[in-house]
C-alpha cells in the first residue's frame, strides 16, 4: 500500500516506552512505519538515582530523558498530556479522552497499542491510560463527540484500524523479577502483584530480535532510574532474550482481520489486506 502507516502508542510514564513497547517501536520505525507516543506523566514523583528531590527537579530531568530515548527509537512525534505521576485515576476523564483523542484525530494511527487493562501488576496509573486510551478510540471515531472546554479536536472523525494491550506473559516476568524482585503495587491496602498472561491469551508475538541493541540504547536514555535498570544488563542470555527479542501483545479489537491463529506482525490484515480474509 502506498500510504504510509501509522502506530500510535500511549503510556503512562517515561520509560514506558522503552521497558514495555521499545522493541515494538525500534522494530517498526526501521521498517518505514511512522511512530507517535503519547505519555501521560512526567513520572516526577520518582527517584533519581536513589533520592526523591521532588517533582519540580525530577520532572525536567526526565522530560530530557524521554525526549532523547524517543529519538533512539525513530519516534516521529512525541505528545505530553501534562498530568501529575501517580493521579491519573482521578483527572477528568472526559478531558483526558478528548487529549488523546486529538491525538488521534491528528496522527490518524491505523494500530494503537497501551497498557492492558491490569496495568502490568495493578499500577493505577497504568490501568488509568489503558482505560483512557479505548475510551479515545471511541471519541476520535464519533462525529458527536464533544470535547472537554479548551480542547481542539480536529474536526474530521478518525477510526483506527486495531487496537492492542501489552500482555507480558511468564517469560518477560520471569526477566523482570530476576531484575527487580517481585512486582508489587499496593493500592487501598490490597497488595496487587504482576500476573503473566498465559500463552493461549496472547493473539500477537511480534520478533524484535533484530532491535535489542537499540532498546538497550533507548533504556539507557533514562540515566536518572538507571540504578535499577543496570540489573537489567546482569541477566543471563536466555533471560535477556525473554525481555528483548520478542514482544507479546493481545489484540483488544480488529476490524479487518481475528481468529485463533497468532500473528507475528500488529499491521496484519493492514500491510497484507489479503490476510484479513486468511485470519
Amino acid at each position: 500500500m502506498s500510504e504510509s502507516l501509522r502506530l500510535l502508542c500511549v503510556v503512562a510514564h517515561p520509560d514506558d516506552e522503552s521497558l514495555g513497547m521499545g522493541g515494538l517501536l525500534a522494530k517498526s520505525a526501521a521498517e518505514g512505519v511512522e511512530t507517535f507516543l503519547v505519555t501521560a506523566t512526567l513520572g516526577e514523583r520518582g527517584r533519581i538515582g536513589t533520592e526523591r528531590p521532588g517533582a519540580e527537579i525530577v520532572a525536567p530531568v526526565r522530560e530530557r530523558e524521554l525526549r532523547r530515548a524517543a529519538e533512539a527509537l525513530g519516534i516521529r512525534e512525541l505528545f505530553l498530556l501534562g498530568y501529575l505521576d501517580g493521579e491519573l485515576d482521578r483527572v477528568d476523564p472526559v478531558e483526558a479522552i478528548s487529549k488523546i483523542a486529538s491525538v488521534v484525530r491528528r496522527v490518524r494511527p491505523h494500530v494503537v497499542v497501551t497498557f492492558a487493562a491490569e496495568g502490568g501488576y495493578g499500577h493505577p496509573d497504568h490501568i488509568a491510560i489503558s482505560q483512557l486510551a479505548g475510551g479515545a478510540l471511541v471519541a476520535a471515531a464519533d462525529a458527536r463527540f464533544e470535547p472537554a472546554p479548551g480542547i481542539e479536536l480536529p474536526e474530521e472523525p478518525h477510526a483506527a484500524s486495531k487496537f492492542y494491550w501489552m500482555a507480558w506473559d511468564e517469560s518477560v516476568w520471569t526477566a523482570y523479577r530476576h531484575a527487580f524482585g517481585e512486582l508489587v503495587s499496593r493500592v487501598d491496602g490490597v497488595e496487587r502483584k504482576a500476573t503473566p498472561w498465559p500463552d493461549w491469551a496472547v493473539t500477537t508475538v511480534v520478533d524484535t530480535s533484530a532491535h535489542r541493541d537499540t532498546i538497550w540504547r533507548a533504556v539507557g536514555c533514562h540515566e536518572s532510574q538507571i540504578s535499577g535498570y543496570a540489573r537489567l544488563a546482569e541477566l543471563p542470555p536466555e533471560l535477556r532474550a525473554g525481555l528483548w527479542d520478542r514482544q507479546p501483545f493481545y489484540r483488544v479489537w480488529s476490524t479487518v482481520n481475528g481468529g485463533r491463529e497468532l500473528e507475528s506482525d500488529l499491521f496484519a490484515g493492514i500491510r497484507d489486506p489479503e490476510s484479513a480474509s486468511r485470519a
